[in-house]
């Protein structure tokens, strides 16, 4: 896909790939603005100094290009 204003895949970054995915990755949510709230993803629990936090290692949701629209549906409701 090409870079525009709901996709951008930026392949000079030392992490790019983040995630294991089959398409290119979208950028654009870095840092998963979802990450607070219950969505869509594939994410799992995970105890660390005896609190449970969300665990996004696997998750690619916000990151596939035809998600954006569903990502930016959710951060307004």
């Amino acid at each position: 896909m090409e870079n525009g204003t709901t996709f951008f895949a930026n392949k000079d970054c030392k992490y790019y790939p983040c995630h294991k995915c089959d398409e290119d990755i979208n950028c654009l949510f870095c840092y998963c603005p979802l990450y607070n709230m219950d969505c869509k993803g594939s994410y799992t629990m995970t105890e660390k100094d005896g609190k449970q936090i969300k665990n996004c290692k696997n998750c690619t949701f916000p990151h596939l290009a035809g998600n954006y629209p569903e990502v930016i549906k959710r951060l307004k409701s």
